[in-house]
């Protein structure tokens, strides 16, 4: 099938499905300019050692080197903007054509664009807590001098260092939010999956945990995934393209 006739063709399974979910990764949020970690090109981890600046372990030690790498990657993350992808998949909702979102991503892109129902596996950067007495902040408050200036932030109750809401390499996943994807990827009877490599555990064990149900797999990505084999519909094209035919078919069918 051409492009023209497989995206016509997502929009019928989603169009005929009672509880389609979303998987996204990474790959929904670079057409916004938030680059990704795994790319053999311009992946984060190519310039990078993520276990000598991003892991939890690396943090307790040596937060600085963390505030550090992250400083210029907080500019990005503030200034983008939801692209296309976010808002197919925020109008889908609107629609009744999508329940839930499951991200791996910290962007909180998703929300900006109006969805609702999203599942953040690995955190997000809008608040941050204290490593110490375990008050937290919202990250509003502490970004403007966070990127004027090369101190660490610091909790003003107790002086102890503040670490964003994200999930750092050797950390524990947030059990609600894993509990809440595995239970979306349970009760799904299509699973559409944009822009996520499925590299990472335990997101990557989700499409699996859908398929014991017989559920329905539609993969939208430029690169192939392990789980493509069992997908019924696999789409290799952008996700700001794709994702807005969808729709646009969905609606004109309406």
């Amino acid at each position: 099938m051409d492009t023209h006739a497989l995206l016509s063709r997502a929009a019928e399974l989603i169009r005929n499905a009672r509880h389609p979910v979303a998987l996204t990764g990474a790959g929904i949020s670079t057409p916004s300019g938030i680059p990704d970690f795994r790319s053999l090109d311009s992946g984060l981890w190519n310039k990078v050692n993520p276990l000598s600046v991003a892991s939890i372990y690396a943090f307790r030690i040596r937060p600085r080197l963390f505030f550090d790498w992250i400083r210029p990657l907080a500019r990005i993350f503030m200034d983008a903007v939801p692209n296309p992808a976010h808002l197919a998949l925020a109008r889908l909702e609107q629609m009744g054509q999508l329940k839930t979102i499951i991200t791996q991503n910290i962007d909180g892109l998703h929300q900006k664009a109006g969805s609702e129902n999203v599942i953040e596996v690995h955190g997000h950067i809008r608040s941050a807590m204290c490593v110490r007495c375990h008050r937290e902040v919202s990250i509003d408050a502490l970004l403007p001098r966070f990127l004027e200036s090369r101190e660490l932030p610091r909790c003003e109750k107790c002086g102890g260092v503040l670490k964003p809401n994200i999930i750092l390499y050797g950390e524990r996943l947030p059990v609600q939010a894993i509990n809440a994807a595995r239970r979306a990827a349970r009760a799904c009877d299509l699973m559409l999956i944009a822009g996520s490599s499925l590299n990472v555990s335990p997101a990557s064990s989700l499409p699996y945990i859908a398929r014991e149900t017989g559920t329905q797999i539609i993969v939208i990505d430029q690169q192939p995934t392990h789980i493509d084999d069992l997908a019924s519909l696999v789409i290799r094209e952008d996700v700001a393209v794709a994702l807005p035919g969808v729709v646009a078919r969905l609606e004109c069918a309406g």
